[in-house]
């Protein structure tokens, strides 16, 4: 995989596999890749994308340091201000390092960290991770490991792939395969430490989805079931707990989705590739107290996705950007292939969770129909009339630019 042009357009906001959050109604996005010309290519690690999610205008800010390599699969997470890289597949394939940039800083800078206490789990991509208690939690993964570790790791903890092994000079042989692994790294003491779980745990897998409700953080898909499972993971006792429900009233299963909590005790999840080897556009509720799932009805039919980032926004919207629309898998008798064409998406568009308040409602009405209300616009406190004039062009650009 190659870096991207950094001197592309605006298309550059097209990406898969990406990260994102929100700190400040602010839409971070970095990372991630394009297919050009039948081509995987990784997007620049020097950059970071802003969307004001208010007025949906974008802006590029630079990133200098100890820039990560091309990575594919990478982990990241959003913790007091500082984005942390784990892992991924890079160049000289799977890595097991870590990068930190302070988003805070007017100049912003990648490091590498090297002073790092405690096992560092082996090499793997597809991972996930929750941030709970200044400790970044880290679940599950492709990857490799020596014949030591994986004897070691044990047959539960540790798939290894058929046919995937390679010789490191001549005694020591690397595997490759799926792991349930937990690890957790304190960022305080820059230590690693690998807590002994109980309970039923998922089966090793990657491209699952998760997300942190509480003190506990939840794993759905990344399987091969026909239903999603679902689990959680007390992050206090360490025990796993497995979500029984009925066949019935259980989505499809899937990889790649998202999955983002919304309220006290429920889970939203949208899209992801089905087993059915299709690209989804369904969306469901989980409650985790009634341990039952609800289909959605919503607007967004045409916008199927996979590999995309979902992320809670104000007013508890469900912010979903970018993936891709038509990310197809091709089976036969022989082989399984991705579809050789995608569309990369640089679309931001939400999932309302709840009744918006009437501040909300007027705010939104007054910036989409700013026509109606002439001069007494200027009436408005400044801090207020700048606030709708954000809203206005979001409204604008809406209705000027399509959106996939």
């Amino acid at each position: 995989m190659d870096a991207a042009d950094r001197d592309a357009p605006v298309s550059q906001l097209e990406r898969s596999s990406h990260t994102a959050f929100i700190d400040n109604n602010t839409l971070h996005v970095w990372g991630g890749f394009q297919v050009v010309a039948g081509n995987d290519v990784i997007l620049p690690s020097d950059e970071i994308w802003l969307c004001d999610l208010d007025s949906g205008t974008w802006e590029r800010r630079e990133i200098t340091g100890d820039i990560p390599p091309d990575l594919s699969g990478f982990c990241a997470s959003h913790l007091n201000g500082t984005l942390f890289i784990f892992a991924g597949c890079g160049p000289l394939g799977w890595t097991d390092q870590m990068f930190t940039v302070d988003l805070t800083e007017p100049h912003c800078s990648w490091k590498k960290l090297t002073d790092i206490k405690g096992s560092t789990p082996s090499p793997r991509d597809k991972h996930s991770c929750w941030v709970h208690r200044d400790r970044l939690i880290y679940f599950g993964g492709y990857g490799c490991k020596t014949i030591g570790e994986v004897r070691d790791t044990g047959a539960s903890s540790f798939v290894v792939e058929e046919m995937s092994w390679a010789t490191i000079g001549n005694t020591l042989f690397r595997f490759w395969g799926w792991n349930n692994e937990v690890h957790v790294y304190d960022i305080h003491t820059s230590t690693w430490s690998t807590p002994q779980t109980r309970g039923p745990a998922p089966s090793p897998r990657g491209c699952h989805a998760s997300t942190l409700l509480g003190n506990k953080g939840y794993i759905s898909g990344g399987g091969e079931n026909a239903e999603l499972d679902l689990f959680c993971l007390d992050l206090e006792t360490w025990t796993w707990t497995k979500f029984e429900t009925p066949a019935s009233c259980t989505p499809l299963g899937r990889s790649m989705h998202t999955m983002t909590s919304i309220s006290d005790h429920s889970l939203f999840i949208y899209g992801g590739l089905g087993t059915d080897g299709i690209t989804l556009n369904d969306a469901w509720q989980f409650n985790t107290l009634k341990k039952e799932w609800t289909k959605m009805i919503h607007p967004h039919k045409d916008k199927p996705r996979v590999c995309h980032t979902a992320c809670l926004g104000s007013d508890n919207d469900v912010v979903v950007f970018g993936g891709s629309s038509n990310f197809c898998i091709r089976m036969d008798s022989v082989a399984v292939m991705r579809a050789p064409s995608q569309d990369h998406c640089k679309d931001v568009f939400m999932f309302q969770t709840q009744p918006y308040s009437l501040f909300r409602l007027c705010e939104d009405f007054i910036g989409g129909n700013p026509e109606l209300f002439g001069k007494q616009l200027d009436w408005l406190p400044s801090k207020l009339r700048h606030k709708v004039d954000k809203r206005v062009a979001f409204f604008s650009a809406l209705t000027s630019v399509p959106t996939a």
